[in-house]
């Protein structure tokens, strides 16, 4: 079995870069189909454009103090977090889908007949229309809409911005006007409590005939002042009380799912509440990025999605808490307010009994509208201070931009899906590259067939594109036929005539070419060749030289003609030809060995070379009688071809007939194919210079030094035997 070209123990960068060497045209091939696919689906694709809007958003720093210095708006990344998402929303995108009618344009758009619903459109531009997102440690926020329509782009993302900015302006004064409106409530209420308490004073005066008491006397005795004290108190707290029950009024009626907003816009101020905010924002991030690249039921998304649900649920346990918190509050304060009016009225009692009598109702009558006046005062002042308030500018949003609709579409993206195309048909085109490298095994260098064939290698053949025998050969693409007639030489017994037969495990290997050209070879060499075209399944020699394939070896095996008439004399100088003949349905078997034997041995009389073209040896039984009358047979491995198995299965039947196999020939190595063979092509170029300054003279070159010229290993020094 083949070794694997990538080894944990020999794999090198130099190993990587050969296969990308040979495989670049497969590489190439994979690259253009890659991306002549993707511009074509690129040009198919529907094109859209792309509108975008940019908003500046602050965080609001609070109610505005009319009196006080007011602090500049800072980043928060949890707040800008919640806009997103608050964009994002029902509230918002609702109102732009019934604005523009997108019911209608978005149906006519997908080409679907009638109407979408408002849940429909709104999933199908959060999903293939809208991105929203914003810059790190920046507090602008970009809307880009997406359409198939220029127009229609450029009015959603600006719908989409005045919507916004009228949704966060009205939020952002919704609790000034409540507050406005409750204090403006109890405004009424404590002007007709005074009107009461004035006229509770006049008929006291009337009743007690007091008219000329002056009303703004005052008794400097201790009781008087306690009660003036107490009555302070009491108007301090019941201002307390109504703003607490405001409060509590204003929280209860909030919805529990928008409660959450409050917590950023400070109207909550728990710092436990605020860490769970921050924590569930974390987790809401955390989520999204998910979404973004794992499925639904992946562990990590599910469990971020239960760690968030827990936070939320914590968070609102909080919030309820907190509303009871304001509820308790309210009522301690009306409780405490009950309590000093208890303690009021118990003093007065006291106060009554110890002091004069007649006057103490009408004083009491008098302080209490004197008090009445003093919160009437007190309301008047906060009402007036929070309508200046109220007026005071909030711009916590702008709008840096108004869309317009673009001139050219921004999806698809040809130079981004060119490159992605180029960068992915490399990968792919280097990744099938050293998958098949890695799974071959075929034999892909000398060492591998010296090694594990046991046998010597012969020659080695370069690929050659022209395929016709007859044309004139540069020296260099000859010189290998005539490093092969030399090995060939070698190995046999010299001086003695010799019979041959070249073989292949499969078809289409270049046997027939690779003989043609090295009998030529041998006969420009001075020895007298004869060449015997003995594939009788698919004859290729007579095409090879342009000769006519009948009469010949068929004709004589079956005696119907004598060697003399199917010889074609002098095809080249010192070549004789015998073609196939008329083989059809002909094949070679046990019958004709002895005939063959009887041929051979008449021939080595007249020939120094006996040489066979034969079929290939596995599934075709003609190679087989071949190999068992000659003196030796010769391997041909074409390069990168056939499995080892099969080659090694030739080896076994050429090895069981006992002929011997005096070598391999490796076919069809391309020039660039590596070190292994790079010093082949190398020498043969070298040992060809002075042929290619002299084409005129390159045939007797050949002639006398054909025969002494051996493959040289890189470094040798010595001259060619």
């Amino acid at each position: 079995m083949a070794v694997p070209f990538v080894s944990k123990d020999s794999a090198t960068l130099g190993d990587f870069l050969q296969v990308l060497r040979l495989r670049k045209a497969m590489i190439a091939l994979i690259v253009c189909l890659v991306v002549v696919t993707t511009l074509a689906v690129t040009a198919l694709l529907p094109k859209w454009y792309l509108a975008t809007t940019k908003i500046r958003v602050e965080k609001p720093e609070g109610e505005v103090k009319l009196f006080q210095a007011q602090t500049s708006s800072y980043y928060d990344p949890y707040f800008l977090q919640d806009q997103l998402r608050t964009m994002r929303s029902e509230i918002i995108i609702y109102p732009v889908i019934e604005n523009l009618d997108l019911n209608t344009r978005v149906a006519e758009m997908l080409g679907v007949t009638g109407k979408l619903t408002n849940a429909m459109t709104y999933r199908y531009l959060l999903d293939k229309m809208l991105r929203i997102e914003s810059q790190r440690s920046s507090s602008i926020i970009e809307i880009d809409v997406y359409a198939q329509q220029a127009v229609l782009a450029a009015e959603i993302a600006n719908e989409i911005a005045r919507v916004y900015s009228d949704n966060r302006i009205s939020f952002a004064t919704s609790e000034q006007r409540e507050g406005l409106a409750q204090l403006r409530k109890e405004l009424v209420s404590q002007e007709d409590e005074v009107s009461r308490q004035r006229d509770a004073v006049e008929k006291l005066r009337k009743d007690l005939n007091i008219s000329g008491v002056d009303l703004n006397a005052r008794y400097s005795d201790i009781e008087i002042e306690t009660l003036r004290q107490m009555q302070n108190s009491l108007i301090a707290l019941s201002v307390d009380a109504i703003g607490r029950k405001t409060r509590w009024e204003r929280f209860k009626s909030i919805p529990v799912e928008d409660r959450v907003s409050l917590v950023n816009a400070e109207l909550i101020q728990d710092p436990n509440i605020q860490n769970l905010l921050q924590a569930y924002l974390v987790a809401d991030q955390t989520v999204s990025k998910l979404k973004d690249r794992l499925g639904e039921n992946h562990p990590d998304l599910i469990s971020a999605i239960g760690n968030r649900s827990k936070i939320r649920e914590q968070l609102d346990a909080q919030l309820r808490g907190y509303e009871s918190s304001l509820e308790i509050s309210y009522k301690e304060a009306e409780a405490r307010v009950a309590e000093l009016k208890n303690q009021l009225s118990q003093a007065k009692v006291d106060q009554i009994l110890s002091a004069r009598e007649r006057m103490r109702p009408f004083e009491e009558a008098a302080q209490k509208l004197d008090d009445e006046t003093r919160l009437l005062t007190t309301l008047k002042l906060t009402l007036r201070q929070r309508e200046i308030d109220y007026q005071v500018p909030k711009r916590t949003i702008e709008i840096l931009n108004v869309a317009e609709a673009p001139i050219r579409p921004s999806r698809p993206s040809w130079p981004f899906n060119f490159s992605f195309a180029l960068i992915f048909g490399l990968i792919l085109g280097v990744g099938v590259s050293v998958l098949l490298e890695y799974f071959d095994t075929s034999f892909r260098n000398v060492t591998d067939i010296e090694t594990k064939l046991n046998l010597p290698a012969l020659g080695v053949i370069p690929f050659v594109g022209n395929l016709d025998g007859n044309d004139e050969l540069d020296p260099s693409e000859e010189e290998p036929y005539r490093v092969l007639h030399t090995n060939l030489n070698l190995a046999l017994k010299p001086g003695v005539p010799a019979s041959l037969v070249l073989f292949s495990a499969g078809p289409g290997e270049g046997k027939s070419t690779t003989l043609h050209r090295l009998t030529r070879a041998m006969a420009a060499a001075g020895e007298r060749v004869i060449l015997i075209d003995s594939d009788l399944r698919r004859p290729t020699q007579h095409k090879l030289g342009k000769r006519p394939k009948e009469p010949g070896l068929c004709e004589y095996l079956l005696g119907r003609k004598t060697m003399e008439e199917v010889v074609q004399r002098n095809i080249a100088p010192n070549l004789d030809f015998v073609p196939s003949g008329a083989s059809a349905g002909f094949t070679l078997n046990l019958l004709y060995g002895q005939r063959l034997k009887d041929l051979i041995t008449t021939l080595r009389q007249h020939y120094d070379k006996i040489i066979f073209d034969s079929p290939p040896i596995i599934g075709v039984s003609d190679a087989s009688v071949l190999a068992s009358v000659v003196d030796g047979t010769v391997l041909l491995i074409q390069h990168r071809r056939n499995p080892q198995s099969m080659v090694f299965r030739a080896q076994q039947i050429i090895e069981s007939i006992k002929t011997p196999l005096l070598g391999v020939v490796l076919n069809q190595v391309p020039t660039g194919s590596g070190e292994d063979y790079g010093y082949y092509t190398h020498n043969y170029n070298y040992y060809s210079e002075a042929p290619k300054r002299s084409r005129g003279s390159s045939k007797s070159a050949h002639k006398t030094e054909g025969d002494h010229l051996v493959m040289r290993e890189p470094g040798d020094t010595d001259p060619p035997v």
